[in-house]
């Protein structure tokens, strides 16, 4: 796949998220994908539940922004930095757990791998800084 290809598909990605647009993340899935989240006790491999995961993080912070910091583009693939900012007013699924909002601002990292398939993402594997989100809403002590 072409650079220019992979780093619009990656654009459209994190547009979606920043827009708040879940079905724009799904519309970028193949049909047979499977999206993982080292927050999540099972990988999501349909598309129903992708859109859910991502609604999931929107309806914590529904003022999330998102923003990419760095980006490797490989022959098919994507791999990049993120950062995101948000008021946590909603409820946040997290470790198979919803955790009551904090109404705590942050400002969260983390990274994601893409794999692409005709033009389609077939692996998506979320690092979310998880630990550092946790400290943030003071649901963990800091050092």
């Amino acid at each position: 796949m072409l650079k220019l290809e992979l780093e619009r598909l990656d654009d459209l990605g994190i547009g979606a998220w920043d827009n708040h647009k879940p079905d724009a993340f799904v519309d970028l899935l193949a049909d047979e994908f499977v999206l993982r989240d080292l927050t999540l006790p099972e990988p999501i491999r349909t598309k129903a539940e992708a859109g859910a995961y991502v609604q999931a993080w929107l309806t914590a912070f529904p003022d999330m922004r998102v923003q990419r910091k760095s980006r490797v583009i490989g022959e098919d693939s994507v791999a990049a930095e993120i950062e995101f900012t948000g008021t946590n007013t909603g409820p946040l699924a997290m470790g198979g757990m919803e955790i009551p909002p904090t109404g705590k601002s942050v400002v969260g990292h983390g990274a994601y791998f893409v794999q692409v398939k005709d033009g389609k993402v077939v692996e998506f594997s979320a690092h979310p800084d998880a630990a550092g989100l946790m400290m943030q809403l003071g649901l963990m002590p800091q050092g």
